[in-house]
This record gives structure tokens, C-alpha cells and sequence, in this order.
């Protein structure tokens, strides 16, 4: 894995969570202390996306949102002063807008789940577990944000995803491709990981599907969630064999 995959893996391990310590970089990159400061630094000097903390946590800084200058006025004695602007005594919060008609569009979809995940709920201590499958989901997480890829759902042990919603590009279809290829390259170091320290070995499978669907709202008044109906015209499907590496680089 080459150094940016590395920044850009950090980067949204580093988002999701909101503050992660170096020491737990170390040991999720298996990074020397070298290698440590140099993606320290990238993050905080290089892409400004995070503040270091006491020298031992990174602390993300890139969703920080804009302050707001407050209102300078002239008091009654020709000094400025210093006031917030109060919204107004009635102010009505407005109307939630329903979610929008559904509409047709080209989307590549991927789904990946563990393998035998039943057997090796049998093997560790709940605990252990939900661990060993954070674990997992938050490296399929890295690579995929990496992608631009959306993760509609968690499904247990298997992720949803979606390439061409809600944001569409013209390779969406290699996207997902790169990304199931750079899911298997991280799935080796996170196997063998697991392997040193659970005795374990993992494996997953990954499908990609491509065609024309129908994004929608379903459900009901109480609880709606956008849905993809897909048709006779999904017209490619590929399947990633379980195992093996690969080496991929991210879309910037």
C-alpha cells in the first residue's frame, strides 16, 4: 500500500471518528514511528485537516464550521458595541420539503460480505466479534469513501454500496470495480492481523452490478428511506473472487 492510499485511508478513519490517537494509528497502518510523523504531518500541515492534541491524539478539523462576525453597533455614547443579532421574537421554522420524486438513473451497486461469518460468530466471544466486524466495515469504509462510493446500508456483516448516488461520475462502474480490488489488497492486512492476534483468518466476496434503476422514497409516513428498483435492463455483473491482492490507487 503506497503512502497516499495510507493518507487517504486515514483521512476518512479520521472523519468518521472525530479524534483518533497515534498510537492507534500505528497499530491500524502498522507504521514505523518515521512513517508515523510523516502522515502526521501530511494530515495536519499538508491537507489541514486535523490538529495535533497534546502530542498524542489527532483531532479532526475539516467539517469545522465558519464563525459567524457578531453585529458591531454604536451605543448611546459613540463606543462600538459588541451584539449577537436575536432572530425574530415569531420566526416559524420552515416546512420540511417531502423527498423528491423518485427519478431513473445509471448506478453501479456493490454489495460484499464476510465469509462463513456465521461459523465465526461460534469461534469468538460476543465482544470479540463486534470488534473483529467494526474493524472490517470501518477498512471497507476507508476504501470506499477513497471511491466517492455511498454506503446505502449496513447489513450485519455486509455493506450496500452505491456508485452514481447520490453524487454520479462517468467511471462509476471502475470505481466500484478499484474499490472492490482495493478492499481485497486491505482485507490481507486485516486478516493477517487478525490471524497474529485471534487466530482467525478472514475472507469476503464482493459482487458489482450495473444498470438502469429507479431511486425513490418507500415506506410509509412514519419511517421513509430512499429505495433502488432495479429492471430487465441491469445489463453488467461481475464478481470479485474472495480472496487475493491487489494494489489500487484513490481518486482524488
Amino acid at each position: 500500500m503506497n503512502f497516499y492510499s495510507v493518507v487517504d485511508q486515514a483521512i476518512a478513519l479520521l472523519r468518521q471518528r472525530g479524534r483518533v490517537t497515534y498510537r492507534a494509528l500505528k497499530r491500524q497502518f502498522d507504521l514505523d514511528d518515521e512513517a508515523l510523523a510523516d502522515l502526521t504531518e501530511e494530515l495536519i500541515y499538508g491537507q489541514r485537516l486535523a490538529a495535533d492534541e497534546d502530542g498524542r491524539v489527532l483531532v479532526w478539523t475539516g467539517d469545522m464550521p465558519m464563525v459567524t462576525e457578531p453585529h458591531v453597533s454604536q451605543s448611546p455614547s459613540g463606543q462600538p458595541s459588541t451584539t449577537h443579532e436575536d432572530p425574530p421574537a415569531h420566526a416559524e421554522t420552515p416546512p420540511v420539503s417531502p423527498m423528491s420524486d423518485a427519478e431513473r438513473r445509471q448506478l453501479t451497486v456493490m454489495f460484499c460480505d464476510l465469509v462463513d461469518s456465521t461459523a465465526l460468530s461460534g469461534q469468538l466471544d460476543p465482544e470479540d466479534l463486534r470488534d473483529v466486524v467494526r474493524a472490517y466495515q470501518q477498512m471497507c469504509s476507508a476504501v470506499i469513501t477513497c471511491f466517492d462510493g455511498h454506503i446505502a446500508q449496513l447489513l450485519g456483516d455486509g455493506l450496500l454500496v452505491y456508485f452514481g448516488y447520490p453524487h454520479a461520475h462517468e467511471d462509476d462502474p471502475q470505481r466500484a470495480v478499484r474499490a472492490g480490488l482495493g478492499i481485497l489488497a486491505a482485507m490481507d492486512d486485516l486478516s493477517s492481523r487478525l490471524r497474529r492476534e485471534k487466530g482467525i483468518t478472514l475472507a469476503l466476496r464482493l459482487g458489482i452490478h450495473t444498470g438502469l434503476v429507479v431511486v425513490g422514497a418507500m415506506g410509509g409516513a412514519q419511517r421513509q428511506s430512499r429505495a433502488v428498483g432495479t429492471g430487465r435492463n441491469a445489463q453488467y455483473r461481475r464478481q470479485i473472487p474472495r480472496t487475493g491482492s491487489a494494489q489500487y490507487d484513490c481518486y482524488q
